[in-house]
């Protein structure tokens, strides 16, 4: 029963994170149709027509505001606009791979957060995978050997507002409301990318662009109720190693759809950036197999205690 759980999980979040490389192609897709701020505007409209699927039937809708910490809600919510701006730009301008490889920073600025604000201690494995994705990075950038632009900077924001969003929830603790945490994660785009975008909207024309606009919100909202249904039933570790199927996504789409082939260097740095999830996902599974046996070895060797007489 617990394998069929587990593999179930794992299913559930490789199909989470397909929906989102969907979503991606589809924004980069109206590359030169729609502005940047109205696409990931409609991301934040189009999620509300999730939140029957995710609201319990005794849940209220008001609880979308239901909070112990406003501060961590508004956060979360302004780190998810600053994301959600910064990664469509990228798309629009980078090729797939190449964005996604520079987003793959985001464990790199959790840790560096971890450690530097919240003062909490990272093992020697964490470091060396951060390491090796780092390097990854600047391989594929190479600075000094190509230019710097617009998209790869909008690539790092990605990644270090992701970063920020993930320490919000870890923040907010376990109390939260589903509701909320999801709420907050629509009305940031809504409200921030919705300022935005004012001065540069424009209506969608054609079949196309509505459909490509519609997949690029829907399915990423789909994605996140489906990682949701994920977690609940697979371990947290099992459940983030199919983010890695997203390069294989990224690969295909930039070569089938958008006819932007890699060069090897930036082929050999998403391979080490896809190389550093690896090593932390294998540092965590090691850790809960041992965990695990530890426990099985208490269990089984722990003398049971005589009875005393009365």
């Amino acid at each position: 029963m617990k394998a069929t759980f587990l593999s179930s999980g794992m299913m559930l979040s490789f199909v989470g994170f397909a929906l989102f490389s969907i979503s991606d192609a589809c924004s980069k897709g109206l590359a030169g149709h729609l502005d940047p701020f109205e696409v990931a505007f409609s991301g934040g409209v189009l999620g509300f027509l999730i939140l029957p699927f995710i609201r319990k039937p005794h849940e209220p809708y008001s609880d979308i505001f239901a909070t112990d910490r406003p501060s961590m809600w508004l956060l979360r919510a302004v780190s998810t606009f600053v994301s959600t701006a910064a990664s469509v730009m990228a798309f629009m301008l980078l090729p797939m791979p190449e964005a996604l490889a520079l987003m793959f920073l985001m464990p790199f600025f959790v840790t560096l957060i971890s450690v530097g604000l919240l003062k909490e201690k990272v093992s020697g494995w964490t470091w060396l995978s951060v390491a090796v994705g780092f390097l990854g990075v600047l391989i594929v950038l190479r600075p000094g050997v190509r230019a710097f632009h617009l998209g790869h900077l909008c690539a790092v924001i990605a990644a270090a507002a992701n970063a920020t969003s993930v320490i919000a929830y870890r923040l907010a603790g376990n109390n939260s409301a589903r509701l909320s945490l999801f709420g907050s994660s629509l009305f940031g785009p809504l409200v921030g990318d919705g300022l935005l975008m004012l001065t540069h909207a424009s209506w969608p024309h054609g079949l196309a662009t509505w459909a490509l606009l519609f997949g690029y919100g829907f399915l990423a909202a789909l994605g996140q109720l489906f990682m949701m249904m994920a977690t609940a039933l697979a371990p947290a570790n099992r459940v983030a190693l199919p983010q890695y199927s997203q390069m294989l996504w990224a690969v295909a789409f930039s070569y089938v759809l958008f006819h932007q082939p890699l060069d090897s260097w930036t082929f050999v740095g998403i391979v080490v950036v896809t190389l550093s999830g690896m090593l932390h996902w294998i540092r965590q599974k090691l850790r809960y197999e041992r965990m695990a046996l530890e426990e099985h070895w208490r269990r089984h060797h722990t003398p049971e205690p005589h009875p005393t007489k009365p």
